[in-house]
């Protein structure tokens, strides 16, 4: 990948904390509902097909209205890299890994992805150190991963296999943002987003051919299918493309602090989940390691500073 960029220093409008908002919702609800298609027997790579085409044909159909799709010529390779990492690799996965370890511990873990992001900037962003406070982040964001595989999933391999899919999950969710500033940043979210899950779906198409389901779904796996596919792929990756224009893709990966305690709190009240002592340290310590890795602060945005593209 090409070297990124120094972003400037964009801070948090108030336009951008309601995106942000949204985006923390969105992001915090598709873990309940992974876990409950693939308990009804839904594999990973249909589950992750099924939602991507969805959400491709509405994302296709309000950007030909809108008629932006011509903003995706030339750019197919950058788009094509994108849908790589940031859905035909992350979303079986993440399936993949919720058929072992429960809708919480998965949010928690994805929640890695910022200090993934600083990690990565030491190589792709020119000039970048990690020091001081930085450093500290990492140090106790790594920490939380150990404390949280260490304590409740030692034991069990399966669980084991299962996090370290949602781990490299997360990494791919840390590239992905990266390419979206540096590349496609200029064009309209809509349109990227289109591009990305047409990409994407032809992308998971062998998997989808190889696992299809045994049998119809239930009513409880096709409406999991469609929130998936329609708020938290279609609206959760137009909003999360306009939030990375607006202020950069650390601070918009900043959302991943507070979508885990949506998905906690879900999992327990929707689907019975328990939180161990591993989860409850896990989460404490990767988001204030998250947080510190990236800076630590949210700042408003200057009066000198130009709008965004």
């Amino acid at each position: 990948m090409t070297p990124v960029d120094p972003p400037r220093d964009r801070g948090m409008s108030v336009r951008a904390w309601g995106l942000f908002v949204t985006v923390a919702v969105l992001w915090g609800i598709p873990y309940a509902f992974i876990k409950i298609a693939v308990d009804d027997g839904i594999s990973p790579g249909f589950l992750a097909w099924a939602r991507v085409v969805l959400a491709a044909g509405v994302l296709l159909g309000v950007s030909a209205a809108a008629g932006i799709l011509g903003q995706l010529r030339g750019r197919w390779r950058w788009i094509a890299a994108y849908a790589l990492v940031e859905i035909a690799i992350p979303f079986p996965l993440i399936g993949f890994g919720e058929q072992r370890v429960s809708s919480s511990l998965t949010a928690i873990l994805i929640a890695a992805a910022p200090s993934f992001v600083a990690l990565l900037a030491l190589r792709l962003v020119p000039g970048e150190r990690i020091t001081g406070t930085r450093l500290v982040g990492l140090v106790v964001g790594l920490g939380g991963v150990v404390a949280l595989v260490g304590i409740d999933v030692a034991g069990s391999s399966r669980e084991l296999v299962g996090a370290a899919a949602i781990l490299l999950a997360a990494l791919g969710y840390a590239v992905g943002p990266m390419i979206l500033s540096r590349r496609l940043q200029d064009l309209d979210a809509r349109a990227t987003m289109a591009g990305a899950t047409v990409v994407g779906g032809l992308l998971l198409t062998p998997l989808a051919i190889a696992h299809p389901p045994h049998e119809v779904p239930s009513g409880g796996g096709l409406a999991a299918i469609a929130v998936l596919g329609l708020l938290c792929t279609a609206l959760a990756f137009v909003t999360y493309g306009r939030l990375v224009g607006d202020v950069g893709p650390g601070r918009a990966s900043i959302v991943t602090y507070v979508a885990p305690v949506f998905a906690t709190a879900l999992g327990v009240i929707a689907l019975d989940e328990h939180v161990g002592a591993g989860a409850a340290v896990g989460l404490v310590l990767i988001l204030a390691g998250s947080w510190l890795s990236t800076g630590g602060r949210l700042r408003r945005r200057r009066l000198a500073d130009p709008p965004p593209g």
